[in-house]
């Protein structure tokens, strides 16, 4: 069941926006307060992968099931891609607090980015 989707721009300020929201769905879908802080850091390091990947816009999903899933898809390229450092570390903590962490690529471009976390129901 799809409990949240959103497209927003890559502003800084609707980072604050993005993040809260997705504290609220992490509420509602029973995710303590931990899991919930690793999710909000987990979308904010997928957007910032995709931002380095050129786009300017993403839509993020939230679906409830088994596991709360997640998904950020670059849905607007706005410039070229960079070669940013920061990709290895937002890769590894993906890697760390999330479950079954996917990539998609269009060509050499990281295009979406997926990852399950467990609710407390």
């Amino acid at each position: 069941m799809e409990l949240l989707s959103m497209k927003v721009c890559l502003s800084g300020e609707m980072m604050t926006t993005v993040r809260l929201a997705t504290g609220g769905v992490c509420s509602c879908a029973g995710l303590d307060l931990d899991a919930s802080e690793d999710c909000k850091l987990c979308v904010t390091e997928s957007i910032l992968l995709l931002r380095n990947s050129g786009y300017r816009m993403v839509c993020i999903t939230f679906e409830e099931g088994e596991d709360m899933a997640v998904r950020v898809t670059g849905c607007e390229l706005g410039r070229p891609a960079e070669k940013a450092g920061e990709d290895e570390i937002s890769f590894a903590l993906l890697e760390a607090l999330a479950e079954d962490v996917t990539t998609e690529k269009e060509g050499d471009r990281l295009s979406a980015v997926g990852f399950r976390f467990k609710h407390g129901r």
